[in-house]
Order: structure tokens, then sequence, then C-alpha cells
């Protein structure tokens, strides 16, 4: 038979809160009695417990930290009054670098409930559009990094990190600066820092979009991931225009300190003219200086690329947002259940 607490538990990776086992009928004597050293139940933070033997897995520290700072009425599951933020959600997805504690919370202010254990809850007005991440609600991840980056005094750290979830295809850099500047984080040092070291592609790809916007050049796709025949990855352009074949490039000295980072550059753009790609490249402050000139070049390109008989031997993938991982589901009073 399939209990209140039973479903409770399944939802919820296996936790509960107080309200939630009181409500379900269970006494407050059961409750103490269950979570005592060596009994079925663990007390995992005030008024959470983990409904099993076993010690409790990221994911269940998590939400265990979501469900602390929920309301107790709430939903803890529908993110509308308490979600991971931070590094902790982009630990769970996985990002590099992102550290799974302490374990920051966001809650509608004004409520600001005490920091518990690793639990550190963060009381906020402007609340955004959550997500699940492995069963835990979560914002998304440039929300994410704007707070771990409000959060953090350690630059490289910071700057590591929003690297990371841009490189990663979490989020555009513009829309991280944005969502900096929203939470008005941009000008702490070490988000400066961050901005300065890792924020140079973005500037002149901003640019580029300006600049292209302004003339009568199709709209070409962004950041593209560009593939063989085979699959094979071959790049990833600043901008690409799938049906004459044509790829813009912004590299900037920044990247070229040695001699392998040039190469490397060397070999990108000869993997794609081998497959018929033709490439036009700049640096940010030919961009800058002289955009007519840049224009000039692709639209010649342009040209010749929709004057050939047969379109070049890649495949392009759009910049999209990547899928979320699927949660597992837990089983009540067991260590874990797939």
């Amino acid at each position: 038979m399939i209990t209140p607490i039973t479903r409770t538990a399944q939802r919820q990776l296996n936790l509960a809160t107080y309200h939630q086992l009181t409500q379900a009928g269970i006494p407050s004597a059961t409750i103490s009695g269950r979570s005592r050293h060596g009994g079925p139940w663990q007390r995992l933070l005030p008024r959470v417990y983990l409904l099993q033997t076993g010690p409790p897995d990221t994911r269940q520290q998590a939400l265990s930290a979501v469900l602390y700072a929920a309301h107790p009425a709430a939903d803890p599951l529908s993110g509308t009054t308490a979600a991971l933020t931070g590094g902790a959600a982009l630990a769970l997805l996985g990002i590099r670098d992102a550290p799974p504690e302490p374990l920051d919370v966001l809650v509608r202010a004004p409520r600001s409930p005490a920091t518990a254990g690793r639990v550190r809850p963060c009381p906020t007005t402007r609340w955004p559009a959550t997500i699940h991440i492995s069963g835990v609600p979560s914002t998304r991840p440039i929300r994410a990094a704007a707070d771990f980056a409000a959060r953090t005094d350690d630059a490289d750290l910071v700057r590591s990190v929003l690297a990371n979830v841009v490189q990663g295809g979490w989020c555009h850099p513009h829309d991280l600066h944005a969502e900096l500047r929203a939470g008005r984080v941009h000008g702490r040092p070490a988000v400066r820092t961050a901005e300065l070291v890792a924020g140079v592609r973005s500037i002149a790809e901003g640019r580029a979009r300006e600049t292209l916007a302004a003339t009568d050049l199709p709209a070409p796709l962004w950041n593209a991931r560009l593939h063989g025949p085979d699959g094979t990855f071959l790049a990833s352009p600043d901008a690409y225009w799938p049906d004459e074949g044509v790829a813009l490039e912004i590299d900037s000295a920044e990247y070229h300190y040695t001699r392998d980072a040039w190469q490397a550059t060397l070999l990108r753009r000869l993997r794609l003219e081998s497959r018929g790609v033709l490439v036009a490249s700049t640096t940010p402050g030919i961009l800058r200086d002289r955009p007519a000139d840049v224009i000039a070049a692709l639209r010649t390109l342009l040209t010749l690329g929709a004057a050939r008989p047969a379109p070049p031997r890649v495949t392009a993938r759009g910049h999209a947002q990547l899928e979320l991982p699927l949660p597992r589901r837990y089983a009540p009073n067991a260590r874990e259940t797939v």
C-alpha cells in the first residue's frame, strides 16, 4: 500500500520535512524515535529527515537544503519559495570548478531562515525562473553563476566558473553580463577581474552582431557547432551562414600567447576550409576600427558561396541550451533504488 509519506519520499529523493511527516499523521514521538542514532531515519537539518539508513548523496544533500529553506506550507519542489543556486547548483550540472558547498538557497524575502550547517539561505526580492536539476529545484545556470560571483571573493575561481558556464553553452556572455548587472555584482573586484580576462570575445561578438544587424546581409547562426559528414566536430565559429558555407572568426591576440595556441587556430581553419567552408578572419580591433572592411569581405565570400554548385560538407548545429539530466527515483527506507 502506498501511503502519503511513501509518495512524498518517492517525489523528494527519500527526504521529508517535519511538517510533511506530521501532516501524514506521524506523531512527533515517532519521528524522534525513528531518527535517533541507529534508527531507520536521519535528521539532516532542522525539520528535515532522510528516510533511509545509508548516507545522503550529493543530490539529497542539495534537496535537503531546499526543503529546509522552503516555506512549510508550500510544495518545496515547486521552486516558488526556495531554490538551490550558486556553486552548488552549478556543481549539480557538472560545471567544472563549481564548488558543491556551501549550499546557497534563494528564499523569497522577507523570509530569512537561519544558516544551518552548510546551508546558506539567501533572501531576495528578485525571484528568478526556476528549473529542476536532478530533482532539485534550482535557479537557471545564468542566475546561479551570478549568485556564485556575488558571494565569492576568489577572483581566479570566479573567472574559471563563469568561463565554464559560458563555454559549456549554458548561457551567452552578454546575457551573463546583463545578469551580473541586474544583480548589482558586476562592480565587485572578483567579477571585474573575471570580465576583464574572459570578456574579450563577448565584447567583440556583441560588436559583430550590431555591425551585421545594420547591413542587408543575411542573418547568420551564432556560435554554431560545425561537424563533418562523419559527425566529427570541426569548430564553432562566431558566426556561420549555412546556405553559403561562410564562417566569421574573431580572434584576439590574448588567445595566442603560445605557438601551440596559434597552430590550433590555423588547424581549425584548415579543417573548415578542407570541407569547403569559406572563412573570414578578423580581430576585435579591426572589427572596431574598420568594420566596413569586415563587411566587404563577408559580402564577397557570401556571393562566392551562393554561386557554388554544391554546399560545403558540414552540418551546423545551432547554439542551444543543453538538456538537463533526469533525476533517478528513490525508494523509501532504502539506501538507493535505481
